[in-house]
């Protein structure tokens, strides 16, 4: 018999030993029986074909098998006293175990909506605008034609900061200040945070992101609207989506309308996501009410415009189709994670 495959096999297993010094402990106790076992120990068959051997080959191979076994059972040893001492010192953490996969982080579901959404009106050839969340009464409400006996004025709808400072109750004062600023034309879409003392439930939360948009120029009329709002809603969510303007009611826009688009679930067959009605309201929108080019210096017998609000994240629960609103608060990795780009 020939010695050469059982040279073979013990340089195998000497390179093994890399292996166990970097084992943890199910890869140790693995290792250990593969090299030593009784029964099927790699290094076992090798020492159990030497008597086989001519003298002079059984003399070289079992000199060097020993030698290999009694450095894989110190190299075992080693191996378990740093296992055991790490277990010792309480360490929950196998250090020998590869590591986890750290979540690398993305944006968030609705700043991700909030992008998109105002690059779509960047097209149209809006600009985006921010100003402060704290605001003064004026600006918040008297500017858009919002009488302080207003029931949204009282306490119990506003955070107040000190008399006459509120938290802005929607983003709607940068339309007034930009109108102030700047001479028409005017397109602008304005990102960012709104402060209500809305209950914390599956469809409200006490602060939120909105997007108001404005356009200030002389002819616009609400054709203009339906059109820019039309190509949104395609852009979008689907080339195919169906939008509706239901009239309605707001201080600062005449005529107003609540603009729904066709539920992304059930693509308007009706579900628990729309409550049977195929339709989820998106915006509020209308024409500038004359009262607010008034209060902002502008002529209304000149100017006329469209001005409409949205929630992202009510946007982001159309389009992803999810039900409860404070699931975009709670900062679960395994939720956010789908989102990842």
């Amino acid at each position: 018999m020939s010695s050469g495959p059982l040279h073979e096999q013990l340089d195998e297993i000497a390179a093994a030993i890399a292996n166990i010094e970097s084992a943890n402990a199910p890869q140790l106790d693995e290792l250990k029986h593969g090299l030593l076992g009784r029964k099927a120990g790699a290094l076992t068959r090798v020492l159990r074909a030497l008597p086989d051997l001519p003298p002079e080959e059984r003399r070289d191979l079992g000199t060097r098998a020993n030698l290999l076994k009694r450095d894989v059972e110190a190299a075992i040893e080693t191996r378990l006293r740093q296992l055991e001492s790490a277990t010792r010192r309480g360490d929950d953490i196998d250090r020998s175990m590869p590591a986890r996969r750290r979540w690398r982080g993305a944006i968030h579901p609705v700043t991700q909506v909030v992008d998109e959404i105002c690059d779509i009106f960047r097209e149209l050839g809006f600009t985006r605008r921010v100003g402060p969340e704290a605001e003064t009464e004026d600006y918040n409400f008297t500017k858009l034609n919002i009488p302080l006996d207003h029931p949204a004025v009282d306490m119990h709808d506003t955070f107040y900061l000190s008399p006459g400072v509120v938290l802005r109750t929607h983003t709607s004062p940068v339309q007034a200040r930009t109108m102030e600023q700047y001479e028409p034309p005017i397109r602008i879409v304005v990102p960012g945070l709104v402060y209500r003392r809305d209950p914390f439930d599956p469809s409200h939360a006490p602060v939120f992101d909105q997007i108001e948009g404005l356009v200030v120029d002389e002819g616009v009329s609400f054709v203009d609207f339906k059109a820019a709002i039309d190509f949104f809603a395609r852009r979008f969510f689907s080339p195919d989506t169906a939008v509706r303007f239901r009239p309605s009611f707001f201080p600062f826009t005449e005529p107003s309308a609540e603009v729904d688009a066709q539920c992304q679930n059930c693509r308007g067959s009706g579900c628990s996501t729309c409550k049977q009605t195929g339709w989820m309201e998106i915006m509020g929108a209308g024409m500038v009410h004359p009262a607010v080019f008034e209060a902002c210096g502008l002529d209304p017998e000149r100017y006329t415009g469209y001005a409409f609000g949205m929630g992202p994240a009510r946007i982001a629960m159309v389009r992803y189709g999810i039900p409860d609103i404070r699931t975009f608060f709670e900062n679960d990795m395994r939720f956010l994670d789908q989102f990842v780009e």
